[in-house]
């Protein structure tokens, strides 16, 4: 696949950056000793115990808690089990919540910018879901271990990063744990839980196009033994888009209760409301006007060429489900997570024909103003039930130490709804006339049904106490369901394993290969897929410098997989024989110095031109700096920069290279948190993608968000 490489060379930055961080490793440690991960100050010599003490950084850590800063050490995302990353023989990334306060994401492409292996932003600005590829393939998305949603992204709501306490992208094929993850990747976001401790919260936020949000965070103990725990999580928005008549207005109340009757049992119960009321910011305008001339300028970023009081993506969402973990004794402990959820979503839209002449006006080609629009009306119904359990001990087999980990999931998907296909006039791009639309005459969609059920065993084997091998097998059988037609069957058995060395210095290497397999639920227009299968070789190396809240990491992949879906239409699709990528990424994260805190990464891949084009380098580094100024404590700046080279997607046209800038300037009490928060400081226009079907999508302008947050 050809690309035009930009002068900007990220490799050399980003090495640069991990080669800085080696030699501070090695020449100060002296100056990482001086503070623990709050910032405090270290104390005294004479208090080299407690220092000590302070340092063991991770104290108290596990898979599903609060870290503080940007450098999460333990997860289960990977394994199932609460497992040091340090340990994990496969590239995983967390995005903690304090990077996503720092950040200022209020959705989860935005959490994810300066996530390694992501192209976070791979079809722009969308106000109807998460557009994001992982190792160049979409991602399956969990919610605490359970698939969140299956099918088309109207079949579910955008998650809102407030009700996170971390976000975590396991990077490569993952069915022998979950049953369903491409070849690419998952992304598992853990929800905040009920805290032992009283902490509350209540903000406001103020920002671009007339955004204003209320939220708030409250959980402690409800009763004096600590034996049962609340939290409530709620959040208010009314705001609209850089594209006109589009809203972005959002509501959602999220209650937990944790019940723990001893040390050994914890049940926690969670709940999600969330009612979005939007449109749609993706137009699908054609190349010209947005990457190739046109004798009428540039097409104006907040062009809306659909018809105000028709066009909408509304959605409503109930969840509820549970945790629950119990120690049967000493080695062994029980597992389940369940979760039901119930989506509605009413989706109207009018949008340029870009297909039936890729890139151009087919409708005036002399002119190029007016297009032809296509019009879709869609109410789709979706319930999701998801049911994990398992079972993990730990058994010693003469010098070797196992974690075995046993268990069966259970996945049933249901979506009925209606359509129709209204004929749309046509608009002229440049000076649009609204002219008003209804359109009422939806007819019922045939009932498509997934049933899904997995079993798996995985043993993580301490042959050495340097010396770690993971083995993993698993056999899933599901059915494909659509009403009227014969349903399908299929079955596969997937495979992982993963071999790691731990070194004195704090250097791991390891090499590991996975498999995917992943069930396409069939479209609402009728069309029927087949499962898709994958397979990915892994080699890479983590370093976590001893007595430093800092880890670096590096890993190279190739992966192939078979049935791979790529979009004709915005509502029909294929499947391709056979797709493969190889890529290598590089990250840093942590704290590097008193009061600063880094995250870097960069990306190379180079991906089947089959598949929609995405940049063959990408490259990011955020860092924030904590410090104090004339009596004033509390203060931080932070800043980050966003690189992606041009490149092709088919024959559309190349889309150029980019560099964004993101700031942050806060001041933080143990009561008060005030920030500012800009994306895109320039306010640059650029184009995320140009698809060769002949659509683009335009990337996110600036966006300033001004807020305040009272603790107590």
């Amino acid at each position: 696949m050809s690309h035009r490489v930009s002068s900007f060379q990220p490799r050399r930055l980003v090495l640069a950056v991990l080669l800085a961080e080696l030699a501070v490793g090695s020449a100060a440690p002296a100056l990482a000793q001086a503070q623990d991960q709050t910032g405090a100050t270290a104390p005294a010599a004479t208090d080299i115990a407690v220092l000590q003490q302070v340092l063991v950084t991770g104290q108290g850590e596990t898979a599903t808690s609060a870290v503080a800063g940007y450098l999460a050490k333990r997860s289960a995302t990977a394994t199932k089990t609460d497992t040091r990353l340090s340990e994990t023989p496969q590239a995983v990334t967390i995005v903690t919540r304090d990077q996503v306060i720092d950040q200022g994401a209020s959705n989860l492409q935005d959490a994810l910018n300066y996530a390694a292996g992501v192209r976070s932003d791979a079809y722009g600005i969308d106000s109807r879901n998460d557009g994001m590829l992982v190792r160049g393939v979409s991602p399956d998305e969990y919610l605490d271990g359970v698939r969140k949603s299956m099918s088309y992204y109207t079949s579910t709501a955008r998650t809102d990063p407030y009700t996170l306490e971390r976000i975590e992208v396991l990077r490569g094929a993952a069915a022998m744990l979950y049953g369903q993850g491409g070849t690419g990747g998952v992304v598992n976001m853990v929800s905040k839980r009920p805290q032992a401790v009283a902490q509350n919260e209540i903000g406001v936020q103020v920002g671009s196009y007339q955004r204003k949000q209320v939220q708030g965070d409250f959980t402690g103990p409800l009763t004096e033994d600590g034996k049962w725990l609340y939290r409530l999580v709620a959040v208010k928005r009314d705001a609209n888009t850089q594209v006109d008549h589009v809203p972005d207005d959002h509501a959602l109340v999220a209650p937990s209760l944790t019940w723990k009757p001893n040390a050994d049992t914890t049940l926690t119960l969670q709940a999600l409301w969330q009612d979005d009321k939007t449109g749609s910011t993706s137009q699908f305008f054609p190349w010209s006007g947005v990457l190739t001339s046109n004798p009428n300028g540039k097409i104006p970023t907040n062009r809306f060429i659909g018809e105000p009081g028709f066009d909408q993506y509304n959605t409503k969402r109930k969840t509820i489900g549970w945790t629950f973990e119990t120690a049967l004794n000493p080695d062994w402990k029980l597992r389940q997570n369940m979760r039901y959820s119930y989506n509605k979503n009413d989706y109207r839209t009018i949008y340029a024909d870009s297909f039936s002449l890729p890139g151009g006006f087919n409708a005036d080609p002399v002119n190029q103003r007016v297009v032809d629009r296509f019009a879709s009306a869609s109410l789709a119904q979706t319930k999701v039930f998801g049911l994990d359990n398992s079972v993990e001990g730990n058994l010693v087999t003469g010098t070797i130490k196992h974690k075995l980990l046993l268990g069966v999931d259970y996945l049933h998907y249901k979506q009925t709804g209606s359509a129709g296909y209204p004929v749309a006039t046509q608009i002229d791009v440049y000076n649009p006339v609204y002219t008003g639309f209804t359109f009422d005459d939806l007819a019922l969609l045939a009932a498509n049904t997934q049933k899904q059920t997995g079993l798996y065993v995985q043993d993580q084997l301490n042959l050495t106490p340097k010396l770690l091998l993971t083995l993993g097998l698993r056999h899933d059988k599901a059915r494909n369901e659509t009403e009227g037609a014969e349903s399908q069957k299929s079955s596969a058995t997937t495979k992982r394993a993963g071999l790691m060395y731990l070194s004195d210095s704090g250097v791991s290497p390891y090499v590991s290969y996975s498999e995917s397999f992943t069930p396409v639920a069939n479209s609402a227009q009728g069309q029927v897929f087949k499962p898709l299968r994958g397979e990915q070789w892994e080699a890479g190396v983590k370093y976590e410098p001893a007595g430093r809240n800092l880890s670096l990491n590096a890993a190279a992949y190739r992966w192939k997989e078979k049935n791979q879906l790529v979009a004709v239409t915005p509502v029909l699709s294929a499947q391709l024989d056979s797709t493969s990528a190889r890529g290598v990424e590089l990250e840093a994260r942590g704290q590097v110095a008193r009061g600063l805190e880094l995250i870097a990464q960069y990306n190379y891949i180079d991906l089947d031109e089959q598949l929609n084009g995405i940049p063959s380098q990408q490259a990011s580094l955020w860092t924030k700096y904590s410090f104090a100024a004339a009596g004033v404590t509390g203060l931080s700046v932070g800043g980050g920069v966003r690189h992606m080279n041009a490149f092709r997607d088919g024959n559309a046209p190349t889309t150029p290279d980019v560099t964004l800038v993101d700031a942050m300037l806060s001041w933080d009490s143990p009561s008060w948190r005030v920030a500012l928060n800009v994306n895109n400081l320039g306010n640059k226009t650029y184009v995320a993608t140009c698809l060769s079907r002949g659509d683009c999508w335009f990337g996110a302008k600036r966006n300033a968000v001004l807020s305040a947050t009272y603790r107590w």
